[in-house]
């Protein structure tokens, strides 16, 4: 695995949904696994996640672990070579990761 991307989600659903589509894009040349670490977002971030996003690996946190915890759950579970930490209010081009 080259890269694993971390993106913490709390409560910004659209953001997270137009940072995934981009994600997906610009990982289609390279070997690459993507986190979504929620931390109990209550607008169906994680339904929406779950939904359209299935080849993410979903962390679904009950409660708000705040922002470094969660990048951890993630990290300790990637395999990449390189680890991204990416906020979901992000959107990368398609040659971004290259």
């Amino acid at each position: 695995m080259k890269l694993s991307i971390v993106i913490v989600n709390y409560n910004v659903r659209y953001f997270l949904e137009q940072c995934l589509l981009s994600v997906k894009r610009a990982t289609e040349k390279i070997e690459a696994e993507i986190f979504v670490v929620d931390n109990a977002s209550g607008d169906g971030s994680v339904e929406m996640v779950q939904q359209k996003f299935q080849w993410a690996k979903l962390i679904a946190n009950t409660n708000n672990l705040g922002y470094s915890k969660a990048n951890n759950q993630a990290i300790t579970q990637a395999t990449g070579e390189y680890i991204l930490l990416l906020n979901p209010d992000t959107v990368v081009a398609e040659d971004t990761f290259e």
